[in-house]
């Protein structure tokens, strides 16, 4: 079952210009609510381990329960809708804290109210 925060490996397919492309692992940031109500499409950010310092960015150490090797960078600046058929591996969940840092970047992205 996803779960919001869950780390998922995904083919992010061929990037044009400066997307994250190809197969990377992502955070899901979508509303648990949205997860539970069956959706067959899911916002993730992708992850990198190479660390840029950009304010979009937010730092996940790696640890068993993220199931990631190496500290890695989320990109908010490169969120997106995928369908969870792009899924092909859960390796952890990124846990509350690092899930709701991820999500205060999107909002100020996305210019959200706080």
């Amino acid at each position: 079952m996803l779960t919001s925060g869950d780390v998922v490996l995904i083919d992010l397919g061929t990037p044009a210009g400066h997307e994250a492309g190809f197969r990377h692992p992502a955070v899901v940031v979508a509303a648990q609510r949205v997860i539970d109500g069956g959706t067959s499409v899911v916002q993730v950010v992708p992850l990198s381990s190479r660390v840029w310092g950009f304010a979009s960015e937010v730092e996940v150490d790696a640890d068993p329960s993220n199931g990631l090797d190496l500290r890695s960078a989320a990109q908010c600046q490169h969120v997106r809708a995928v369908v969870t058929a792009r899924i092909a591996d859960r390796l952890g969940n990124v846990g509350a804290a690092p899930l709701a840092q991820i999500r205060e970047v999107l909002g100020l992205i996305l210019d959200l109210p706080g």
